[in-house]
């Protein structure tokens, strides 16, 4: 598929509270603030610039439009994933392939869970027909469930799914030593995983995180004859889609277990009611808990400590 054309401008809207969020965030990352009529702030840093309007107009502008919506915008402002996904929607084409994806990577609690699907002219379709998208997308975690089972029913035996518990997944970072290079390993794994279901697969894609090497180097043999892709918003595809919801059905699952383990709900990302409740367990269990139901790797792990210390 072609490049599209790079987008250079954007519109939303938000609320006030969300502006001045935003503009606080903006404030500390050494943005450049002005005056701007009818607006709350205007602010411009490398190649970009972002007006927030009394309307509820936000306006984004400029060379890096992409990458600042993308990785500030929709994930620490407006909670929401949608730009880009139509234009890639419309061009889609149900070539033979596979997807990965992963879910779990940015929450304090919980297992790390990768997954692969394997798509064809045949199955992708129906993927479709289902509503396969990206798991960020669908806020029910009973439509995830809903979901993932209709698309083991279409796809039969042509997905995998790694999962990394938190004590596995402390130990092999303790090896590893780098979430980048944890995340291609478990990437080549799932890779390796689905070639041995479906040989024939010509072409895997997957979301773009590190430097597109990473994951080379970590194939095996099998994985390293077939042509490997990489991009920003790969869960516009529907098999990476299909494996967002896959890997988060097991996520979720993960979580409910240890919620049940630990007598109380585990909350996800790691913001303030994660720390509420690591407080809680701490005081409860002690340090140690976490190696069983955490990423210690995280800031969190180590605020909590040290907070106990004080």
């Amino acid at each position: 598929m072609a490049d599209s054309k790079k987008v250079t401008s954007f519109v939303c809207t938000i609320t006030e509270a969300q502006a001045e969020e935003l503009r606080v965030l903006l404030d500390v990352r050494g943005w450049t603030f002005s005056e701007q009529p009818y607006a709350f702030f205007k602010a411009s840093h490398e190649k970009i610039n972002v007006v927030a309007y009394r309307s509820g107009k936000l306006t984004v502008q400029g060379a890096n439009t992409e990458e600042f919506v993308t990785f500030t915008l929709e994930p620490e402002i407006l909670h929401e994933f949608s730009f880009g996904y139509e234009s890639e929607s419309a061009e889609e084409s149900f070539d033979p392939h596979g997807g990965v994806d992963e879910s779990g990577k940015g929450d304090f609690f919980g297992p790390l869970c990768i997954a692969g699907v394997y798509v064809d002219a045949r199955t992708a379709p129906e993927l479709r027909k289902i509503g396969c998208c990206d798991s960020k997308l669908i806020k029910s975690s009973k439509k995830i469930m809903e979901l993932a089972i209709k698309i083991r029913e279409i796809v039969g035996d042509g997905y995998t799914v790694v999962t990394l518990p938190p004590e596995a997944y402390n130990r092999l970072y303790a090896q590893i030593g780098n979430l980048n290079r944890m995340l291609a390993w478990g990437h080549a794994r799932v890779i390796e995983n689905l070639l041995e279901k479906v040989p024939a697969c010509p072409r895997m894609l997957s979301d773009k995180f590190a430097n597109e090497n990473l994951i080379k180097r970590a194939l095996m043999s099998r994985g390293r004859k077939i042509q490997l892709d990489q991009r920003t918003k790969a869960e516009s595809d529907v098999a990476v889609a299909a494996a967002s919801i896959l890997s988060r059905e097991q996520f979720l699952r993960g979580m409910a277990k240890l919620s049940t383990e630990f007598g109380t709900e585990l909350p996800r990302g790691a913001g303030t009611q994660v720390k509420v409740t690591g407080r809680t367990l701490f005081e409860r269990y002690g340090a140690s808990v976490f190696t069983r139901c955490a990423k210690l790797h995280f800031k969190t792990f180590s605020e909590l400590t040290t907070e106990k210390k004080i």
